[in-house]
């Protein structure tokens, strides 16, 4: 039965005093400061915090979007200087080309990652990529892990906000990345479909080993997800960008549930309700 403590073994996203700072009509603006984060392979991170705290900064910065003002971000050992299929990102807006089918839609990344075109294929195997009917094959697989081969021919626009997001999430698992990057995947969703989608997320990392970091605003979904909930201060307003404080890294919570995590099981649990409230006072009590 595994605990986030059975996870923390070895370094494999690793955040050194990351900085970042944009330039700005009245100056620069300190987004974020000081930094410091390491997640082990196999761990689900939430970044939790109020708008405007710089969750999705970190993540873009995680993901290669953006390169910070100072500090360095280190994937298995190799410094994140751009994107890469090692990391794959599933963003709020399901972000599917609406001409496209969901397997033509999830076939394009694949093809892209492992194709006979690919570059990253050719640079970090050697080899000339692999045949159709194995693209084919990882796209399907894909689609069944998150149960969607009954839509496989549908297009997005004959999809319910739900399914969109569940193609989105399976392009991003079809290229086999070491991390899995999500920006409030959820958030748009009604509460149903968002407690269904949570449910089949923990169903799938146990199934991969995936490492996650997810940014999300829901403390229940933080806590029936996370390993460790990172929570990031509330950077405080100031007349000019100059003297404003930046937001950092405010407090890190173990999650120590045991895993498989079954929600109606949870609810009435007291450690759940222990951690769910230390997340609380963070946020609305400091």
């Amino acid at each position: 039965m595994k605990t986030s403590y059975d996870l923390r073994v070895e370094k494999f996203l690793d955040i050194h005093n990351v900085w970042q700072i944009f330039p700005t009509p009245k100056g620069a603006f300190t987004a974020l400061q000081n930094i410091n984060l390491s997640i082990a392979k196999g761990e689900f991170v939430s970044l939790i915090g109020h708008s405007g705290c710089g969750k999705s900064t970190l993540l873009n910065l995680i993901a290669g979007l953006t390169l910070p003002a100072r500090g360095a971000l280190l994937c298995a050992n190799r410094e994140i200087t751009k994107p890469g299929p090692e990391r794959a990102v599933v963003f709020q807006n399901h972000s599917l080309l609406p001409w496209l089918t969901c397997f033509e839609n999830i076939y394009l990344g694949v093809e892209r990652v492992f194709g006979a075109t690919s570059l990253v294929t050719r640079r970090e195997t050697g080899t000339q990529g692999e045949s159709k009917a194995s693209l084919v094959a990882r796209t399907d697989a894909a689609l069944a892990m998150v149960g969607l081969q009954h839509a496989r021919d549908k297009r997005p626009g004959e999809l319910s906000g739900g399914m969109k997001q569940r193609v989105g999430i399976a392009r991003a698992l079809a290229m086999e990345p070491q991390v899995l990057l999500m920006d409030e995947p959820f958030g748009a969703l009604d509460a149903l479909t968002r407690a269904k989608l949570q449910d089949e997320l923990l169903t799938i990392v146990e199934a991969t080993g995936s490492t996650v970091v997810m940014v999300t605003h829901d403390v229940d979904e933080a806590v029936l997800l996370s390993d460790r909930i990172v929570m990031l201060t509330t950077p405080t307003a100031a007349t000019d960008h100059a003297s404003a404080q930046a937001a950092t890294i405010g407090r890190i919570l173990d999650v120590n549930l045991p895993r498989p995590r079954d929600r109606v099981h949870l609810a009435g649990d007291p450690y759940y309700q222990k951690a769910r409230k230390s997340v609380i006072d963070f946020l609305y009590a400091k």
